[in-house]
């Protein structure tokens, strides 16, 4: 598989348990974007379940990625923080962080948090947003 998509997922369950709550809604929007990138769901499983009988949250490593990869990376995140329709400081904190690494400025994330609906069904025009965020990049 595919280190930076294994990475994606890990990020996008690290972001999920932050509330203490890997609810169905984060389950399903995980699964979806593991097998929209061809990864088994048995791989999938065992990315959750590494994650999720981790003591410490792995750094997960964003490097080699191309801009529009680090924007979906951002979008994904930033998705799934509100997927439950609840955002906690600690998620928002995580998204900054993961934002950071990702080689943006931590202010981006309050940017797309705005303009990304909580309904994955539900899409923002993705090319608007990607130009938003690239006034972010460092």
């Amino acid at each position: 598989m595919d280190s930076n998509i294994r990475n994606h997922l890990k990020a996008l369950v690290q972001i999920s348990i932050i509330d203490r709550d890997f609810g169905e809604p984060e389950r399903t929007y995980v699964y979806t974007i593991g097998k929209a990138n061809k990864i088994p769901e048995e791989e999938i499983d065992g990315i959750v379940k590494e994650v999720l009988e981790s003591k410490d949250n792995e750094d997960v490593n964003f490097a080699g990625l191309m801009t529009e990869e680090r924007f979906d990376y951002l979008y994904d995140i930033v998705q799934l923080m509100k997927i439950d329709g609840e955002v906690f400081l600690t998620e928002i904190k995580y998204c900054e962080g993961i934002a950071e690494k990702l080689g943006y400025d931590r202010k981006v994330v309050k940017k797309m948090a705005s303009r990304i609906y909580s309904d994955p069904a539900i899409t923002g025009n993705r090319e608007a947003l990607m130009k938003e965020a690239s006034k972010h990049l460092k």
